[in-house]
């Protein structure tokens, strides 16, 4: 069965219809065109473009991380307080899963699974999150964010050069588990990806971001693109709801043009989409925007908290995949499971960066909305 996902990943592919999560729609001929990337044939190809990888192995990578995402849902729910996250180890090619009580990790081996003892649980390290979220408004505006790392059970802060110290005073003065927090200087400085002039899907006057996943009526996509009742073009459609900042997603209901179950890769083909299993950290994942096209990457992290200028969003994922202005809102996945959609970064697609997502499955409970899947 595993196999032939990885085949399906390889061969199966349609015409794509212009946009990013697909829509039956005229392509888009309006606006200056986003710069050229290299066009990857399928997304094994990318893989290897992005992550270093021969075919055999970006196969191989696709079968391990799908087996690991379903590993991990069954343990992080079966083991309870003791769970204290997971994280894919491309090296052994296993789930490794961190557990508090080391009685529990003949449980983990027969899932599977690589077990290894933590000092602390998932549950403390999303509360230390949960306690900084609620003292965002107090960080130092040197402090860029803050995320769950389960491969170091702990929880990483990044701040400007030189400012280590002042990040380390205001996480002793929240009152979370501070001995579970590591203070990481970094060059990060998030921005969402902003809504450009362009083609893809246009929102009032012109503006643009990318359709991220198709849903029954309509589109997911990223919060900061539009506001609830704003109209967009091409497709045309009105934002029913849209979160930012807090959260950064919004959806959109369409009139004419008929959502389908696919993602444009920008080389003329399509991948369908099959569902929205969360995948671990450390699996490979892709994205599609209408800026840099098709890019991949690794999951780093979830649970990210960022500090955009407009406002602190939680519950982000990060990765090392790369985007520009106007990938806003546009298609994560891996394999064929719909992840999330683009919400901002640091970096570029010249010199790299890091990308953050809006998870997916919170999108469609947020607003009752059902994902399309082939």
């Amino acid at each position: 069965m595993k196999r032939r996902l990885a085949a399906r990943l390889a061969g199966s592919v349609m015409l794509a219809a212009g946009t990013v999560a697909a829509l039956t729609m005229p392509a888009t001929a309006t606006g200056s065109a986003p710069p050229e990337t290299p066009a990857a044939t399928t997304q094994l190809d990318a893989m290897q473009r992005d992550l270093g990888l021969t075919r055999d192995q970006a196969l191989q990578r696709f079968d391990q991380e799908a087996e690991a995402a379903r590993v991990e849902q069954t343990l992080s729910q079966s083991l309870g307080s003791t769970y204290g996250g997971s994280y894919f180890d491309a090296q052994q090619g296993k789930l490794v899963v961190l557990v508090t009580d080391q009685a529990r990790f003949d449980e983990v081996r027969a899932a599977g699974a690589v077990p290894r003892l933590a000092n602390f649980s998932a549950e403390q390290l999303n509360g230390v999150i949960a306690g900084l979220n609620a003292r965002s408004a107090d960080a130092p505006e040197a402090v860029s964010g803050w995320y769950h790392k389960a491969s170091e059970n702990s929880v990483i802060l990044t701040t400007r050069p030189g400012s280590a110290a002042l990040a380390a005073q205001f996480v002793q003065t929240t009152g979370v588990l501070s001995e579970a927090v590591r203070v990481v200087e970094s060059l990060e400085n998030p921005q969402t990806y902003a809504v450009i002039g362009g083609n893809a899907y246009y929102i009032g006057s012109g503006s643009r971001c990318s359709v991220g996943f198709s849903v029954q009526g309509g589109f997911v996509t990223a919060g900061h693109c539009g506001q609830t009742g704003a109209t967009t073009s091409q497709p045309t459609g009105r934002f029913e709801g849209s979160t930012f900042p807090g959260n950064d997603y919004a959806w959109v209901s369409v009139s004419s043009d008929t959502p389908e179950p696919l993602v444009n890769k920008y080389d003329g083909t399509t991948i369908g989409v099959a569902g929205s299993t969360e995948a671990s950290e450390g699996s490979s994942i892709c994205r599609s925007g209408s800026t840099t096209g098709w890019q991949c990457g690794t999951l780093e992290a979830k649970n990210q908290s960022v500090q955009y200028p407009q406002g602190t969003v939680t519950g982000l994922t990060r990765t090392s995949a790369c985007a520009e202005p106007g990938d806003s809102g546009g298609s994560f996945i891996t394999n064929d499971q719909a992840q999330g959609v683009t919400s901002g970064g640091s970096g570029n697609c010249s010199s790299g960066g890091t990308t953050y997502y809006q998870p997916v499955n919170p999108i469609l409970q947020a607003y009752g909305l059902t994902l399309l899947t082939q």
